[in-house]
């Protein structure tokens, strides 16, 4: 946060200078280098490439479709039958959106139309970016069933991003040269009349404001010659070149910020880590009428998650009825090793979201201690599975991705800790029950379950 105020403020301050206020255009460095510096926090990264990988997935198979081919989507997985299309995250159109959103502002300053017309160009880059992704997405599957694996990796693959974001610039131009042209069109020779008679009163304002600067800068030498006429004269000498660049108070301001900022980062360590209670390897398997089995994952699953600890066990009661029970702990949050939200992960694995909202759990028979949870019942095919998670923090029982950013946040400056751990549990609606039995079944489990996970994550 401290970075982005400061960089505001030095550009600013840069622009206040050299355009001075007057200009609408010292709005559009800042909003352009801003997002190029500075990435978006990994939890909304995240989130939103997610959101994009599932539409472009799915325009994409349209696009296939379209075109006669038989493509089946799953999440983010493109089935075509003779193989398996996966658009990872690299591929979710993320990386267009960015570059072509400042595209568009840089275009916008430089394309000489009514406000109005500048806003939709740039609006535009945002669905552009989303259709040329798919279009991309979609060519790839086309192409595999004539090339192969080539159209998939190596040099064609980078090759046909390049390809398409040179398209996209080129449907920008165009959509610029259609605003520009409906424009003229519209309006016709009195336009034209109406357009030199704004030259001609421009012309005329112009030329009052360089007399005005004129008349400005007599009155300056004359205010000058008053008192010390030496030392005005070098005050003003001064506040050229170089010292005129560092002349506004934006500048200092802007290193104060950043000076502070590297004091704290070098002088402070705000994540100090903070081990497990318990190693989740002492977890009991049997509980109360519920029997488990332990899984594990793999090291490609491991490294994308990075987390310190994990528990992942397939609960089974007398009844033969199932319940997945997970826990992810990390004992120190940055950027890249953070909590994943199920509400962000299932649904690329093809699951739809039906119904999601709060539970509430009552834990004690007086129902007076009571905790709150997400629900989210899912749907892929024939199968239907309910789920509960939450994210233990410190004594807390958070519900929101963006309650838990605040309080890692909080924790970081006040405790100097940003541990925290993710609780998922899942179970199946059977064909011979109602959703409120699996509700029950989960919420019996969550009694049993709760006071012994207390005694592993800290507080």
């Amino acid at each position: 946060l401290t970075m982005y105020i400061s960089s505001w403020f030095f550009l600013v301050g840069i622009c206040w200078v050299h355009l001075g206020w007057q200009k609408l255009k010292i709005i559009a460095f800042p909003l352009c280098v801003i997002p190029t510096m500075f990435p978006l926090p990994n939890f909304l990264y995240t989130k939103i490439t997610l959101k994009l990988q599932l539409i472009s997935s799915q325009i994409g198979v349209a696009i296939i479709q379209l075109y006669g081919l038989s493509a089946y989507r799953e999440g983010n997985v493109i089935d075509l039958g003779f193989t398996q299309l996966q658009v990872v995250e690299a591929c979710s159109g993320l990386r267009y959106l960015f570059p072509l959103l400042v595209l568009g502002i840089l275009l916008a300053y430089f394309f000489k139309a009514a406000l109005w017309k500048r806003i939709v160009l740039v609006l535009s880059t945002i669905p552009l970016s989303i259709i040329t992704n798919s279009l991309r997405i979609a060519l790839t599957g086309i192409l595999f069933g004539i090339w192969g694996p080539v159209v998939a990796d190596e040099f064609f693959h980078g090759f046909s991003g390049w390809i398409i974001f040179v398209s996209a610039l080129a449907v920008m131009l165009l959509e610029m040269w259609i605003l520009s042209g409906a424009w003229g069109r519209a309006t016709g020779a009195k336009s034209k009349a109406q357009s030199a008679g704004r030259r001609a009163q421009s012309a005329g304002r112009r030329a009052q404001s360089i007399e005005n600067r004129k008349q400005s800068a007599e009155s300056r030498a004359q205010s000058v010659s008053i008192g010390n006429p030496r030392a005005n004269i070098n005050t003003l000498r001064s506040r050229t070149g170089l010292k005129a660049f560092l002349y506004p108070p934006q500048f200092l301001v802007a290193i104060v910020l950043m000076g502070a900022t590297l004091a704290f980062s070098q002088g402070i360590d705000f994540r100090e880590k903070i081990p497990i209670s318990k190693p989740f390897d002492e977890f009991p398997l049997d509980i109360g009428e519920w029997s488990g089995v332990r899984s594990t994952f793999g090291k490609d699953i491991l490294d994308a998650l990075d987390l310190s600890d994990y528990i992942n066990v397939d609960y089974r009661n007398a009844s033969g009825k199932n319940v997945n029970f997970y826990v992810a702990y990390y004992e120190s949050q940055r950027k890249g090793e953070s909590i994943h939200s199920p509400a962000s992960c299932l649904p690329g694995g093809g699951w739809e979201y039906k119904q999601a909202g709060k539970a509430t759990i009552t834990l004690s028979q007086d129902k007076k201690e009571t905790m709150h949870v997400n629900q989210a019942f899912m749907q892929l095919g024939d199968m239907k599975q309910l789920s509960y998670y939450w994210f233990p923090k410190g004594g807390r029982i958070l519900t929101n991705a963006y309650q838990l950013k605040l309080y890692t946040f909080w924790d970081a400056l006040t405790k100097q800790r940003t541990d925290g751990a993710l609780v998922r549990l899942i179970t199946p609606v059977y064909n011979s029950e109602e959703l409120t039995d699996a509700e029950e079944r989960l919420q019996g489990f969550v009694r049993k379950i709760q006071p012994v996970l207390a005694q592993f994550l800290p507080r």
